[in-house]
Formats: structure tokens, C-alpha cells, sequence
């Protein structure tokens, strides 16, 4: 294994529940928030359209809306996806009918300047919002079912409430930044499961293997050397994720939003790996007195 960093001896359980403490206080902000604010469904929950619109003259987004404010389309949600190209969601309640003979006749363009149209009724918003749901809850199951076979059953415990905690902190940055939730973002949050999961397996073999050989140490001590000896391929794989999704960063519209949830779910994913999966089979061996194999 490549190590960028020399052998470590950190005490992470130790200061698991100063982190937990850290991340129900977060998760928390985020509910209080969920209940009183809720999140900022895209069309494809909602219901409504999709213009996109590559201009033959400079455009800016006040420019944009203020033509559109005068055809009664004031409330659309307007990206700069290019130079002079944009993204416009229309809400289901403001929709017009002919959009493309609406921005025809209100911007002067012709048909190849609209890139595309996409309309979304609120009846299959609503089914979305229910299958997507559905989706990462089985998602949770299956998981479960593949860890506590693969390990034991306190794992499979452990990576759920890692996942949901990685899946809670990023939901907590779109609720309370009011960041628009889209299939795209749900495809990031998927993402966000499958690298959080890769990462805990592989610190969780190794404690497998470190069962075989610590017989005499604890349960807190095998966790701590396990998480420390995977540590430069932790540091290096979230180093690699974060370099490519900092670009992504600087693409305007829906990829922006995608390479933020990135962001936020790989970083609370290394950290859960850590505080919220490690300590939890660490607190189940201590409390059940799981036997070492």
C-alpha cells in the first residue's frame, strides 16, 4: 500500500462520542429545518418545464428573467449553463401551454436556439419523489443483508447508520441552503452511499484480519489499529475524489449541484467511516460481549 503518511497511533474511538455529539447537532439543524422549510424540489418532483436556450447575442441572468417576468414567468428558476446558454425551470403552475412559441415570441429567437424542451407532470413528480424513496430504502436493506453475511450483524448496524448519517448531513447542506434536489442530486446521493460503503469494508476487514492476530486487545484497540493502518488509503482515495469533484465545482447548473452534494457526502462519509461505523461495532462488542473469531 502507498503511504503518504508515516505509521499513526490515533485514538479515534476515544473521541467518538465528542463526534457523534458533533454530527446529532448538525442532523438536528437539518430536521428542524426539513420540517420548517422543506427542500427545494427541481420539476422533476414537482411538476413543470425544462427550457434549455443557447442565445445568439450575449445574455445575462437578470436579462433573462426580466424578459420573462413580462410573459408572466417570473417565478422560473434560471442557471447560466454557458456563455450565453441557460437552464430555465418553469414551476407546474406557471406553465403557459406552447412554450416554445412563448420564448419564441418573448426572446425573438428561432427553433435551434432552444436546445430542448422536458415537461413533467405533477402526478409522475409525485410517483418520483415515492420510487426514489423506496429506492435508497431498499438500497439500506440490501446492504444490510450483504454486511451482516459478509461480516456479522453489528457491522451490517454499523454501515446503515454510517450511510444515514452520510445521507442526513447532506440533505442538512440542501435544506438549509435551499439547493435544489433533482434526479441529479439523487444520483449523487446514491453515489455517496456506494463510496462511504467501499470505504468502511475496507477498514472493517482489516479488523477482521486484526481479530485473528490481537486476541489479547480489546475490541476499542483493534478499531483503533485497523482505522490507523488504513489510514493513507483513506487520505489518499478521499484526496483523489475531492481534486476531481473541486472541478466540477466550477461548472455551472445541475453539475455544480451534483459536485456539491459529492463534496459534502464524501467528507461525512470518510467521517462516518470513522466516528459513526467503527464506534458503533466497538459499543455493540462491549455491550452484547461479542466474541472475537
Amino acid at each position: 500500500m502507498i503511504r503518504i503518511i508515516k505509521k499513526t497511533d490515533f485514538p479515534f474511538i476515544k473521541y467518538s462520542k465528542t463526534a457523534i455529539t458533533i454530527s446529532l447537532i448538525i442532523i438536528a439543524i437539518g430536521l428542524v429545518s426539513l420540517v420548517f422549510r422543506g427542500l427545494n424540489f427541481g420539476i422533476d418532483f414537482t411538476g413543470g418545464t425544462l427550457v434549455q436556450v443557447d442565445f445568439q447575442k450575449p445574455m445575462e441572468v437578470d436579462d433573462v428573467r426580466g424578459t420573462l417576468a413580462t410573459v408572466g414567468l417570473a417565478n422560473s428558476t434560471i442557471q447560466k449553463s454557458g456563455e450565453n446558454e441557460f437552464i430555465i425551470r418553469i414551476p407546474q403552475a406557471d406553465d403557459k401551454g406552447n412554450i416554445r412559441e412563448v420564448f419564441k415570441s418573448a426572446f425573438g429567437i428561432t427553433d435551434t436556439e432552444i436546445q430542448r424542451i422536458e415537461q413533467v407532470g405533477p402526478k409522475i413528480g409525485k410517483e418520483l419523489r415515492g420510487d426514489v424513496l423506496w429506492a435508497i430504502f431498499f438500497s439500506f436493506i440490501v446492504i444490510g443483508i450483504y454486511i451482516a453475511v459478509r461480516f456479522e450483524f453489528q457491522y451490517a448496524i454499523g454501515v446503515i447508520l454510517s450511510l444515514l448519517h452520510d445521507v442526513l448531513i447532506t440533505l442538512t447542506v440542501f435544506t438549509v441552503f435551499r439547493l435544489e434536489v433533482s434526479l441529479t442530486t439523487i444520483a449523487a446521493f446514491l453515489t455517496i452511499i456506494g463510496y462511504s460503503l467501499n470505504d468502511t469494508i475496507v477498514i472493517f476487514d482489516r479488523v477482521r484480519e486484526n481479530l485473528k492476530v490481537m486476541r489479547n486487545e480489546n475490541y476499542e484497540r483493534i478499531m483503533d489499529v485497523s482505522i490507523n493502518e488504513t489510514l493513507s488509503r483513506t487520505i489518499i482515495t478521499d484526496l483523489t475524489v475531492f481534486f476531481v469533484v473541486l472541478c466540477l465545482l466550477f461548472v455551472p447548473g445541475e453539475v455544480r449541484i451534483f459536485a456539491i452534494a459529492l463534496t459534502v457526502g464524501s467528507i461525512a462519509g470518510t467521517y462516518s467511516t470513522i466516528y459513526i461505523a467503527g464506534p458503533v461495532v466497538v459499543f455493540w462488542a462491549r455491550k452484547f460481549k461479542t466474541k472475537k473469531k
